[in-house]
C-alpha cells in the first residue's frame, strides 16, 4: 500500500465533495487525488491509468447521475482490481447494502458518519478491512444469524480462528482482536488470511455468511 493513501472520491454534490475533501485535507496519510461527479468520468480516468498508478481506496456514491454507483463497482473491479471500494451513501435499503457488497464492495457508510469515522474507515480498508455502518453491520449479522444452516461443512478451522472468525461476526477490527487475545497483529492478519482460505472466501462477510449458513457458527452467536 502506497503512504499517503491514495484515493478518489465519486460524488455528485458539491457540498459533500467539499466536506470530505476539507476533512482529508490535513492528514499526511491521506491524499485525495481526483474528485469525480459522475461514475463515467471516474471509470475513464481509472482505466487511462496504469495498475500501479490507480488509487488505493474509492469512496463511491450509489445515487449518481446516469450510471449508477451499484452498475459502476463491476467496473471498477475490473480496471483496478487492487483498489478498496468504500460506498458513501444515504440508502440504507438492504438490497443496495447486500448488492455492493455481493458485487466487491469492501465498506459500506452512510453519509451521516462522521469524517472521523470515514478517515478511520479509509485507513482500515487500506489495511485489509472491512468497515461498515454499525446499522448496517447489525442488519447483516441479523440476517446472517436467522438464516437455517445449509449444511456443516467439513472445515477444519482450529479453535484459535474459530475465536477470531467469530469476534470478526461482532463487528471487532483487527486491531481490537489484537487487544482482546493479546496476540499481535500480524498473527490476527495470518488467522485471518488462513480462514478466508479454508472457507474459500474474498472477505469478511462472505466468511461470515459461510459460516452462518454451514453451521461453524451457530445462529446467536
Amino acid at each position: 500500500m502506497k503512504t499517503p493513501i491514495q484515493i478518489i472520491l465519486v460524488e455528485d454534490h458539491p457540498e459533500y465533495r467539499e466536506v470530505i475533501q476539507i476533512a482529508l485535507k490535513n492528514e499526511p496519510d491521506l491524499e485525495l487525488t481526483h474528485l469525480f461527479g459522475a461514475a463515467e468520468s471516474a471509470l475513464q480516468a481509472v482505466q487511462d491509468h496504469k495498475r500501479h498508478n490507480n488509487p488505493d481506496v474509492i469512496l463511491l456514491d450509489l445515487n449518481l447521475p446516469n450510471m449508477s454507483g451499484l452498475d459502476a463497482i463491476p467496473w471498477f473491479k475490473e480496471y483496478a482490481p487492487e483498489s478498496r471500494i468504500i460506498i458513501l451513501s444515504q440508502s440504507e435499503m438492504e438490497a443496495d447494502v447486500l448488492q455492493a457488497i455481493r458485487i466487491g464492495a469492501s465498506g459500506y457508510l452512510l453519509k451521516s458518519s462522521t469524517v472521523k469515522q470515514i478517515k478511520e474507515a479509509i485507513r482500515d480498508v487500506a489495511q485489509g478491512g472491512f468497515p461498515l455502518d454499525p446499522d448496517i453491520a447489525l442488519y447483516i449479522l441479523s440476517t446472517l444469524r436467522n438464516k437455517t444452516p445449509e449444511k456443516k461443512l467439513d472445515v477444519p478451522l482450529s479453535n484459535r480462528e474459530t475465536e477470531i472468525l467469530t469476534m470478526v461476526s461482532e463487528g471487532l477490527v483487527k486491531k481490537e482482536i489484537s487487544a482482546r487475545l493479546g496476540i499481535s497483529l500480524h498473527t490476527v492478519i495470518t488467522h485471518v488470511s488462513h480462514i478466508y482460505e479454508k472457507l474459500g472466501a474474498v472477505n469478511a462477510p462472505a466468511a461470515i455468511s459461510k459460516a452462518y449458513r454451514s453451521g461453524i457458527l451457530p445462529p446467536g452467536k
